[in-house]
C-alpha cells in the first residue's frame, strides 16, 4: 500500500512539474514575442522617419543612411498609402501575386487589423502618407509556437495515457484468464464426482430419462469448464459441421426454455464444413440466443437460419423482441456495455472477439427495429 502511495505521489510531482515548465515556456515565448513585436514597431518608425528626411532633404545633402536604412527593410511586409487611402508603394509582397487586382488590398486590410499605422509627414504637414506593415514571417512563425508546443505535449500526454491505458487492460486480461483457468480447474473436481453418481443412479436402476437428462448437463457443465480453460489461448480450429454444431446447441437451450418460447431452425444445407473450434462456436451461438430470449422477456419467438454462398456461410439469429436502439447498435460490443440489470457486459465481446479474432468471421447486428425485433448475422469462410 505504502508503495502504491509513493508512486502516486511521485506521479503527482511529475504532472505539476510538467505543468510548471510548459507554463513556463509559454511565458516566455510570450514575453519574447511581445519584444520582438516592439522592436519590429521601432523598426517601422525609424523607417518612417528616414522617408520624412529623405523627401526634405536638398541635392547636396548626405542620405546614404535614409537609404540605407529604407534598402534595409527586407523583411517586414508594408503598404504606403496617402491620405485618400490609396496605394502609392509596397515592399516585401508576393511579387507575381501583387499584379493581381485585389491583392494588395486584401494585404492593406489585413494589416489595418494586426497593427496601428505609421504617419508620415511631408512639406512641414502639408501631405500626409501612412505606413501598414504587418508581421514578418519570423515574429508569424513564433507566433504560432506555442500552439504547436501545446499539441506535441497534448500528444504526448495521449501516448502516455493509451500506454498507460493498455497496461491496464493487460493487467485486467491476465487477472480475467487466470480465474477463468481456475474456475475451470475448480469446476473439474465435482464434475468427476457427479459422472461417478450418474454410474450409481444407473446400478440402483434409475429411470433412463432422468440419468440421461443429467447426463447432459453434466456434460454441459463439463463443456463450459473447457470453455473457461481455453481463455487466453489461441484455440485451436479443426473441421466440423457447421450445421450440426449449431443445431446443437440451438436445441439444447430449446429444451430448456419456456414453452412459450418457439424455436424454428432452418438450413439449406445438413452438411457444411467449417473450420471451428465447437466449445467457442457453441458459447456464440448460445449468448445470441440467451440474448434473444431476454429481449422478448420469455415470450416470443427466435428463428435461425443457415445459408451460404460459394465461399461462405451465414448464421441468422432473429428473435421478435423489444429491439435495440441505432445508437446503441455499435456500442453492444464493447466490453462492460449491457443494457441489462443483472450482467457483466462481456457475452457480446466475447462473441465478437470468438468470431472475428479467433475464427476470422464477422458478426453484426443486421437490422433491429424498436418493438419488433433483431436479427443478428454472423458469417464464415467455408
Amino acid at each position: 500500500m505504502a508503495s502504491y502511495k509513493n508512486i502516486h505521489i511521485i506521479r503527482w510531482i511529475v504532472i505539476i512539474a510538467s505543468f510548471i515548465i510548459v507554463a513556463s515556456i509559454l511565458w516566455n515565448t510570450y514575453d519574447f514575442f511581445q519584444k520582438f513585436k516592439n522592436e519590429e514597431r521601432a523598426k517601422m518608425e525609424i523607417l518612417a522617419g528616414a522617408y520624412e528626411r529623405f523627401s526634405i532633404a536638398d541635392l547636396e545633402a548626405d542620405i546614404s543612411l535614409e537609404d540605407k536604412i529604407i534598402s534595409k527593410n527586407n523583411n517586414i511586409p508594408m503598404i504606403i498609402t496617402n491620405e485618400k487611402d490609396s496605394i502609392t508603394e509596397w515592399a516585401n509582397l508576393d511579387t507575381i501575386k501583387s499584379q493581381e487586382k485585389n491583392y494588395l488590398k486584401s494585404q492593406l486590410n489585413s494589416m489595418k487589423k494586426q497593427n496601428e499605422p505609421i504617419l508620415v509627414s511631408h512639406n512641414k504637414g502639408e501631405i500626409k502618407q501612412y505606413i501598414y506593415y504587418k508581421d514578418s514571417d519570423l515574429l508569424t512563425k513564433l507566433k504560432y509556437y506555442p500552439i504547436a508546443l501545446i499539441l506535441i505535449l497534448f500528444l504526448f500526454a495521449s501516448v502516455i495515457y493509451l500506454f498507460f491505458k493498455s497496461n491496464k487492460v493487460a493487467e485486467q486480461n491476465i487477472l480475467w484468464t487466470g480465474m477463468a483457468k481456475e474456475t475451470a480447474h475448480q469446476i473439474g473436481t465435482p464434475l468427476s464426482s457427479l459422472l461417478g453418481w450418474i454410474e450409481i443412479l444407473r446400478l440402483e436402476n434409475t429411470d433412463e430419462n432422468t440419468v440421461a437428462e443429467i447426463e447432459k448437463d453434466v456434460e454441459r457443465l463439463n463443456t463450459i469448464a473447457e470453455r473457461f480453460s481455453k481463455i487466453g489461448s489461441y484455440p485451436v480450429l479443426k473441421e466440423h459441421n457447421i450445421v450440426e454444431a449449431t443445431q446443437n446447441s440451438f436445441h439444447y437451450l430449446q429444451s430448456r426454455s419456456s414453452k412459450q418460447v418457439e424455436f424454428n431452425f432452418k438450413s439449406v444445407e445438413n452438411n457444411i464444413p467449417v473450420n471451428l473450434n465447437i466449445q467457442l462456436f457453441s458459447w456464440v451461438i448460445e449468448n445470441l440466443v440467451k440474448n434473444a430470449i431476454d429481449a422478448m422477456e420469455g415470450k416470443g419467438k427466435i428463428s435461425l437460419s443457415i445459408s451460404e454462398k460459394e465461399k461462405e456461410v451465414f448464421i441468422k439469429i432473429t428473435d421478435n423482441g423489444k429491439g435495440i436502439p441505432k445508437n446503441l447498435q455499435q456500442k453492444i460490443f464493447a466490453p462492460g456495455f449491457t443494457t441489462k440489470k443483472r450482467g457483466w457486459g462481456l457475452g457480446l465481446s466475447l462473441a465478437k472477439r470468438i468470431i472475428e479474432d479467433y475464427h476470422n468471421g464477422k458478426i453484426v447486428v443486421q437490422k433491429s427495429e424498436i418493438g419488433k425485433g433483431t436479427t443478428f448475422l454472423i458469417s464464415l469462410k467455408k
